[in-house]
């Protein structure tokens, strides 16, 4: 490699090094709406702690005040959280009591006394009515010492978590853990219209193994971080991205096809940051530091691959970052079951290898379909497919990226 190519392929590399970082920053900087609840159930008696971080209890402070005092924070739990027994209100003995917390964050506990140990359900809907997109991490203690982790959402706001039941997860062998993984990809028209997209992107089995390299390392990481609790960033966002990630895809195979990168990255790009000038004005939906972050990668990614003569090695780095967001959806579907935190290691292993066997067998079921069609017909009809799925990428992945992130 002579002189001026070694010069133009370091430029090419801090510049996508720079891309990545503003990307990053801008989808995981922004402060997602959150509590947390811990439940001890012994017996017929549930203790509840439950904690709001100051950034959510300012939504509760009355007109010209900071914030809201612990008076005010107290009768909004009790007001929104509580405990039944078959379908009853458990009776609350005390609190919600203010008690000493860590900088930054207000929480409170409280006792319930239910008429029978069986039949329990823990239930919130506080912060709801305020932010719909709202999430509390439930973390549950049942009697005989199971330990359980749920999300408590808007759509699913009460938990059954009985004194006697347990993780439909907890005495499933590794190969259930591995059929998860598998209907996982099979069953999200999301993730596979996204592999799809590699594939029309990769003509040389070569520049395939490449990106699904890249998407496999980039997925495997976040699904651990997610599922462990190291990192929970707002769900709706990473619904929006995955959509955004799709176009992308398709973005790029009609930069290729058309050989005019320039046009297709600025299209991308002008309708990413005039999303934002819609945010800055008011527009509720995606902030507008994430569509700024995501307008810039967009632009940079399509331009930069379409003028490299070989962007494979480039596309390795590309997809690995596609691949932490998709990890996120990965992680969304199992952090609404009660996950067995005694057996994670085996959960994650075991769902990883089935999320790598759904998405090898649909890999390799696309690429004998486009042998054989190209074996059928010639080059004109091929290229009218191509085009046609390349159209439909962009479509699909546009409509799921605005509706989602405007939902």
């Amino acid at each position: 490699m002579n002189s001026t190519a070694t010069r133009h392929s370091s430029r090419v590399a801090a510049r996508a090094s720079v891309l990545l970082a503003i990307f990053s920053s801008a989808a995981f900087a922004h402060a997602r709406s959150e509590t947390y609840s811990d439940w001890q159930i012994n017996g017929s008696t549930v203790h509840l702690s439950f904690t709001i971080p100051d950034a959510e209890a300012k939504r509760l402070a009355p007109p010209g005040s900071a914030m809201p005092n612990s008076d005010r924070l107290g009768d909004y739990v009790a007001a929104h959280v509580g405990v039944n027994s078959g379908g009853n209100p458990c009776k609350r003995q005390s609190g919600p009591d203010a008690v000493m917390a860590l900088p930054g964050v207000q929480r409170f506990e409280a006792n319930f006394e239910c008429p029978a140990a069986a039949m329990l359900q823990v239930h919130s809907s506080a912060f709801f009515d305020l932010v719909p997109t709202h999430t509390n991490l439930a973390q549950i203690q049942t009697a005989d010492g199971n330990f359980i982790e749920q999300l408590i959402t808007r759509d699913r706001q009460t938990l059954d978590v009985s004194a006697t039941g347990q993780s439909p997860l907890q005495n499933a062998g590794f190969l259930e853990y591995v059929r998860m993984g598998v209907l996982h990809i099979f069953t999200g028209l999301d993730h596979q219209a996204f592999l799809i997209g590699l594939v029309l992107l990769s003509p040389r089995l070569r520049d395939l193994v490449f990106v699904i390299t890249g998407f496999t390392l980039g997925h495997s990481a976040t699904l651990a971080l997610a599922v462990t609790g190291i990192l929970r960033p707002h769900a709706e966002f990473i619904d929006a991205l995955i959509g955004l990630t799709i176009a992308l895809v398709g973005a790029e195979c009609l930069s290729a096809n058309s050989r005019r990168p320039g046009a297709v990255a600025l299209s991308i790009g002008s309708l990413l940051l005039t999303m934002a000038l819609g945010s800055w004005c008011g527009v509720k939906g995606l902030p507008a530091t994430l569509l700024i972050g995501s307008g810039l990668f967009g632009m940079s990614y399509i331009f930069i691959a379409g003028h490299l003569r070989d962007a494979a090695r480039f596309r390795l780095l590309v997809t690995i970052v596609f691949g932490l967001i998709h990890g996120f959806g990965f992680a969304a579907n199992l952090l609404e079951m009660k996950l067995p935190t005694n057996r994670l290691a085996e959960l994650l292993v075991g769902f990883n290898i089935g999320v790598e066997l759904g998405q090898v067998t649909l890999v390799a079921g696309v690429v004998l379909l486009i042998s054989g069609v190209k074996r059928l017909w010639h080059a004109p009809p091929t290229r009218l497919a191509t085009d046609f799925a390349t159209a439909l990428l962009i479509g699909v992945g546009l409509f799921w990226f605005v509706g989602r992130g405007y939902a």
